[in-house]
């Protein structure tokens, strides 16, 4: 016996079973189901009427499951990447900014343990930090408290 394909509401459901998803990336992943013009918006509208869909909670989960491994600067990029405006990332990213050093040396620590030993190694962490979406100030700060000068003011943006 064969089932009728499921409808965009159920697909949508379905997606946001696994995680919270914005309403940009629900419209991404769904528009190829899409039949008829306009019926993706009206089931999201409606998902978004009962609550299934909040920008809010998509932030608070994203700064949740990746705020131990990377920086502001990251975890803004994917946000925006998520869809959500300029308010609701900035309201999402406040606090990370008070614990952005601690947090950038908990990654620190867990990589490398040691102060770097010289030149090359220290850009190698720098560079591992600046990738993970740390600022160059809390990357400094983080090297100089593992005891190393600061003498690279030119390698850090």
């Amino acid at each position: 016996m064969m089932h009728p394909p499921p409808s965009l509401k159920a697909r949508a459901l379905r997606l946001l079973a696994t995680r919270e998803h914005s309403r940009a990336e629900l419209e991404r992943k769904l528009r190829a189901f899409e039949e008829a013009p306009g019926e993706l918006a009206q089931a999201l509208d409606a998902l978004e009427a009962k609550g299934f869909i909040d920008a809010q909670r998509v932030a608070e989960s994203v700064v949740h499951r990746r705020a131990s491994r990377l920086g502001s600067a990251r975890i803004r990029q994917e946000l925006h990447d998520k869809g959500l405006d300029d308010d609701t990332v900035a309201e999402a990213l406040a606090p990370l900014l008070e614990t952005e050093f601690e947090r950038a040396r908990a990654v620190w620590r867990s990589r490398f343990q040691a102060a770097p030993a010289d030149a090359t190694e220290r850009a190698r962490q720098m560079r591992f930090l600046l990738a993970r979406g740390f600022s160059g100030d809390v990357v400094r700060r983080v090297l100089a408290a593992a005891g190393t000068p600061a003498d690279d003011e030119d390698f850090l943006p």
